[in-house]
């Protein structure tokens, strides 16, 4: 069925007799998924709304993705504890036709990382964004996992495992990558209890209001629990800054308000250093997969111009290296 008919049939289950839908439109459209806006129009108002559905099938044993039924449960689950995640609406079913999929409100503002962090209709809120960040990862950390989700755990070890099998199966030689793994290897950080990550958590996944600054973080795909300064790490990582290397956090904040923020509602004291070594991590995860998007390239796996594109800014990965190297952690 052609996703807008299935959407025309949905605004009935969803709104109710005399419902129908007048917008539709495809925001994106990965390798395995899609997100589309939509409105309908019913005698009970307008509603705005945001379809996820999966195009592709994923391994459950081998995908770091989780299924889109876990992130309906994580979206509802974080939401209780009062972290903004976008109001859950409806998980679809093999009535509606769409597959894989889920519904949520759509939430007013803007995600491209470069306007945030330069646009003047954003000054007011940029200085409070860093502080925000630190409050809403201490109420998602805080939320217990939920069941049904059944997410995995990674923490430093594991994900320098992963992503060193995948940097060495693709044959690549890279002496300033070799280095980092070398260096985070003999810096792990003591092991501290697991909790609710979300996994992506950077400039770019975060909706801001330009009146009110964080409205609502977006995309639970990668969620899974391991060490909390992960989601810090990962905000602060140089590629997430969109042209301003000079604020570390999503470019629009210092450290010190993110840490502070986590602190002040709730979230157990993390170190600076702890934060930096997976920064740096992040870096070098970053690194590994523009290399390995290059290379499906040039192998000719995938005619796509994105992969290219992407692939070359692993040497922007290898300068952000030396720099944290040469700082030391």
């Amino acid at each position: 069925m052609d996703v807008r008919d299935a959407l025309g049939k949905l605004a009935v289950r969803l709104a109710g007799a005399g419902a129908r839908l007048t917008e539709a439109q495809r925001l994106t459209g990965g390798a395995s998924a899609e997100t589309w806006a939509f409105s309908i129009e019913a005698p009970s108002g307008r509603q705005e709304l945001i379809l996820r559905r999966r195009t592709a099938p994923t391994d459950p044993e081998t995908s770091r993705s989780t299924s889109l039924a876990a992130e309906a449960a994580l979206i509802r689950a974080v939401a209780a504890r009062g972290a903004p995640a976008p109001p859950f609406v409806h998980l679809c079913d093999e009535r509606d036709g769409l597959g894989e999929a889920h519904v949520t409100r759509r939430v007013a503002g803007e995600t491209l990382g470069r306007r945030i962090n330069t646009d003047p209709k954003f000054d007011a809120v940029r200085p409070l964004l860093a502080r925000q960040c630190g409050e809403v990862l201490a109420k998602i950390h805080a939320t217990p996992p939920p069941p049904e989700a059944n997410l995995k755990f990674a923490d430093a070890a594991v994900e320098l495992d992963r992503y060193e099998e995948v940097y060495r199966v693709s044959g690549a030689e890279r002496p300033v990558l070799e280095l980092a793994f070398r260096y985070l290897r003999e810096r792990l950080p003591a092991p501290r209890a697991p909790v609710l990550l979300h996994g992506d958590f950077r400039n770019g996944n975060l909706m801001i209001s330009p009146e009110s600054g964080l409205a609502a973080v977006l995309d639970w795909e990668l969620s899974h629990l391991g060490d909390p300064a992960e989601d810090m790490g990962w905000l602060c990582t140089n590629s997430w800054r969109f042209s301003r290397p000079d604020r570390p956090v999503g470019g629009f904040g210092d450290y010190a308000d993110l840490l502070a923020g986590y602190e002040a509602a709730g979230g157990e004291p993390i170190s600076l250093e702890r934060v930096r070594f997976w920064q740096t991590l992040g870096s070098l995860k970053w690194g590994v997969m523009c290399l390995t998007m290059y290379m499906s390239w040039a192998s000719g796996g995938s005619a796509s111009v994105e992969r290219p594109m992407i692939g070359r800014r692993v040497s922007e990965t290898e300068i952000d290296l030396i720099n944290m190297l040469e700082a030391g952690l």
